[in-house]
């Protein structure tokens, strides 16, 4: 069962992501990952996560996947949060740009997500991964498909 069937097919997008904050629930690959949404508004979603050892690369620092995820939820939540209980979404186009390394037990990273603009077919949004210091890791705009649940 998946957590809208099990939180409230009913939901709005908002109201779902809010609900998953309030009862500290997580979908499975947050738990995979370990992170965490922490922040839901119109148009906006906020990520965090730890990244530790077991999210290194050959070369020891935070593979790129990782920050992708975080990027790509980021994205997608803020599109969730305009959405009624009737619409789903789903990732198109992801382009990320990687600025500096992440260094397993760097600390806590955040990813925010902002809808820049979003018609009923087509939503694009943009994110920003920014280190405890508000160092600007990776960005991310993204290209989402929008229709009937």
């Amino acid at each position: 069962m998946s957590l809208v069937e099990e939180l409230g097919p009913g939901l709005s997008g908002r109201a779902l992501l809010q609900t998953l904050i309030d009862t500290d629930r997580r979908p499975p690959i947050c738990n995979t990952l370990d992170f965490v949404l922490t922040e839901v508004g119109d148009g906006f979603a906020v990520f965090c996560g730890t990244p530790g050892p077991d999210a290194a690369n050959p070369m020891g620092t935070v593979h790129g996947g990782y920050a992708a995820t975080l990027l790509d939820s980021a994205c997608g939540c803020a599109v969730h949060t305009t959405l009624s209980a009737e619409r789903i979404y789903t990732t198109v186009e992801l382009k990320i740009a990687y600025h500096r390394p992440i260094p397993p037990g760097g600390g806590q990273i955040r990813a925010e997500g902002r809808v820049v603009s979003s018609g009923r077919r087509v939503a694009f949004a943009e994110a920003k991964l920014t280190d405890a210091e508000g160092r600007l890791l990776a960005s991310a705009t993204s290209t989402l498909l929008v229709m009937d649940r």
